[in-house]
């Protein structure tokens, strides 16, 4: 079944200006002078469209005023699309800053048509947009419904209430025979015409004769008409991903404090997620840029890089590593623009459904749960085990950030065979520690009951000899502990050995 999904974003001038998430006092898009689109506290204050710029002042003294960007429009309504390619491979412009999605292949994937309006609806939110979203089983009956929501803002208008969301094609017909012929862009050079005969629906559209209507209007109004009911097929230019992913954000004001560029970064974000599930890719590691001021002042942006340790296609994820980045980012100077880099990526690998999953989550979640921590804490601050190939325990416990990647078969193959089957502490102490002795027997809160036999190493001579015997310590407690006697070797062999504690079991 195909099904399709209209977006209406009626406030396109004005939102590429003054995104939903802003704060705003009232702003105005003018046209040739006249108001075009206005915020709803400037509807407040009385603004309406078509009012000229001297009422709005009088008005509104302190209003925003902008002169229409077609450009900055144009630009904006490719990130809409590159963000909704997430949801569907097939999606194309329309007229009047309409996109249309053919999300018949991804009803079951999304969980079905609600939850996939649900998500693209928050989608839009986070880019900073409102759309009307309609839903119908033929493009340019989702295009005619979608636009009719975006000149209404879900009201009924004075044809009465028209849902935006039609599954079957006998709905559909009743939906749209209700709808105003203005909307159909061919009929508003005949508008008059139509008036006069007392032609208003498209139901009544329908029934005037054919020919007539053909000779009078031109073939486009019926194409059009009868794309809307299903009665001719429907070609469009898909929405084409780039090659290489970089997308920018002009901020709308000087952000001093970084914390609040994650509404920024989420715009970019979710246009990365849209480029990544298009082209089939997970990406291994990302670049903010945060641009400064420009000119006499001028300094180069500062960049705060992302390396995964997994890699993701999914911007829930993305999004947490970035507001916790973003919360400890110091700024050198006030941020007036944003630019997202997808520096590494590789071939998706969706995850495979095992018929008994692992207890406690998958090895993604584990590895997304250390990405985040690496993110709250520093690199330096989250390392794994390395062991390396040597006899020495303090050579062999190395550390290394969490990020490093290392193979499980790399490090097995580290550690010499006879070493490995050996027991060993779970966590080694920085500093062996000196013990006392009491009664001729090691002391660490309690005197030390040794419950192993000894375990010789002596290596190191070509940089720092070691001559020890180390044994399995049980404490008054049960606590099991990792010591080891230093053996002397040489003229003072004849002293009391001296015992040390360096690592505690788990």
């Amino acid at each position: 079944m195909r099904l399709w999904i209209g977006l209406s974003l009626s406030q396109l001038p004005l939102e590429v200006f003054s995104p939903n998430w802003c704060s705003d006092p009232g702003s105005v898009v003018l046209e040739q002078e006249r108001v075009l689109a206005l915020s709803p506290a400037a509807r407040a204050a009385g603004i309406g469209r078509g009012m000229r710029r001297g009422g709005v002042l009088m008005l509104l003294p302190e209003a925003r005023l902008y002169e229409r960007d077609p450009a900055r429009e144009a630009e904006a309504l490719d990130a809409v699309a590159l963000a909704m390619l997430q949801y569907t491979p097939q999606v194309a412009l329309a007229e009047e800053a309409t996109l249309l999605m053919d999300i018949g292949a991804s009803l079951r994937l999304f969980g079905g048509i609600r939850a996939l309006c649900a998500r693209v609806r928050a989608s839009l939110r986070a880019l900073g947009f409102t759309a009307a979203v309609s839903c119908a089983p033929t493009a340019r009956a989702a295009w005619l419904l979608a636009r009719y929501g975006g000149q209404h803002g879900g009201r009924g208008g004075a044809y009465g209430r028209v849902p935006g969301r039609s599954l079957r094609m006998a709905s559909l017909e009743r939906r749209l025979d209700r709808l105003p012929v203005a909307l159909l862009p061919p009929a508003r050079l005949y508008a008059a015409w139509f008036e006069g005969l007392g032609c208003e629906r498209l139901g009544e559209l329908r029934r005037l004769p054919r020919p007539g209507l053909q000779r009078r209007c031109g073939r486009e109004l019926l194409d059009m008409l009868d794309a809307a009911y299903g009665l001719c097929p429907e070609l469009f230019d898909w929405v084409a991903p780039p090659e290489s992913f970089r997308a920018r954000l002009e901020l709308f004001d000087r952000i001093e404090q970084a914390d609040l560029l994650l509404a920024g970064a989420g715009h970019l974000v979710l246009q990365l997620v849209g480029w990544l599930c298009a082209r089939q890719f997970a990406v291994e590691r990302i670049t903010l840029l945060m641009e400064h001021e420009r000119g006499r002042v001028a300094m180069p942006p500062t960049p705060l890089e992302i390396a995964l340790a997994e890699p993701t296609w999914r911007d829930e994820h993305l999004m947490r590593l970035l507001k916790e980045r973003l919360a400890k980012q110091e700024l050198p100077a006030p941020v007036i623009g944003l630019a997202l880099e997808a520096l590494q990526v590789r071939a998706m690998a969706p995850p495979t459904e095992s018929l008994f999953p692992e207890p406690g989550g998958t090895e993604e979640d584990r590895m997304r749960m250390l990405e985040l921590l690496v993110a709250r804490l520093g690199p330096e601050n989250v390392l794994q085990a390395l062991p390396q190939a040597d006899y020495r325990p303090e050579v062999a416990n190395e550390w290394v950030p969490v990020q490093q990647k290392v193979r499980p078969s790399e490090r097995a193959a580290r550690l010499p065979p006879d070493v490995a089957s050996l027991p060993r502490p779970s966590w080694l102490l920085a500093k062996p520690i000196a013990l006392l002795m009491r009664n001729h027997r090691p002391f660490y809160g309690s005197p030390l009951k040794v419950a192993s036999t000894p375990e010789r190493i002596e290596a190191g001579w070509w940089s720092e000899t070691q001559t020890r015997d180390y044994f399995i310590a049980e404490g008054q407690d049960h606590t099991l502990y990792w010591i080891y006697r230093e053996r002397i070797v040489g003229s003072g062999a004849d002293a009391e050995p001296r015992w040390y504690l360096h690592g505690l079991f788990g």
